[in-house]
């Protein structure tokens, strides 16, 4: 193994504890990093400082901003009487960028899992429930298709009461193909089927 100064391995190191990032990937990245220097290296870590020190978690939804509340529970254009509650902010930004919601939304911070010691009380449950009775309507539950996320779904579902509790269907995604789909994919798209 050739010798690196402790600088570059502290920043291999760093880079690798980044979803997708293995050691080999990581130390990639670091060469491109350290040979574009003054195009990469430097504005990637002014912006990571500025992110640093101006991000905030929003106090309504727990979605990431530089406000709180954030820009998407500002906007008075958004129907405040509709929910979507995800497991977490990057499952938020997936639903803002398809363009299919224009309600509010709230950030659990995780699944329920007993084998991780994640339980209601360490995800932002209790302030789901007060959401949920002033002015809302409908809660739809925009789960991951995992154990965990499914769990978390039905805890919620019998916490929700006297409000109407919708779920994201499941099923053959778009383009999908029949052959290359597991057994719990099409065992969800038939019983979620519907009249044409």
């Amino acid at each position: 193994m050739t010798p690196i100064g402790s600088e570059i391995e502290r920043l291999i190191q760093l880079l690798s504890r980044l979803p997708g990032l293995g050691p080999r990937s990581a130390r990639r990245a670091a060469l491109v990093l350290l040979k574009k220097r003054d195009t990469l290296l430097e504005p990637l870590a002014a912006a990571m400082t500025g992110a640093a020190a101006a991000i905030l978690t929003c106090e309504t939804c727990g979605n990431l901003d530089t406000i709180s509340p954030c820009a998407i529970c500002a906007d008075a254009r958004r129907d405040g009487h509709v929910l979507c509650v995800v497991e977490d902010v990057a499952d938020l930004w997936a639903l803002e960028r398809a363009g299919v919601f224009r309600g509010r939304y709230h950030v659990l911070g995780g699944a329920l899992s007993a084998l991780d010691g994640v339980t209601p009380e360490k995800l932002n449950i209790a302030a789901l429930a007060g959401r949920a009775k002033n002015g809302v309507d409908e809660v739809i539950l925009a789960m991951n298709a995992t154990v965990e996320g499914q769990t978390t779904a039905h805890y919620l579902t019998d916490l929700l009461t006297g409000v109407k509790v919708t779920r994201l269907a499941h099923g053959v995604p778009v383009g999908g193909e029949l052959d290359y789909l597991d057994e719990g994919t099409l065992n969800a798209a038939f019983k979620a089927r519907r009249a044409l």
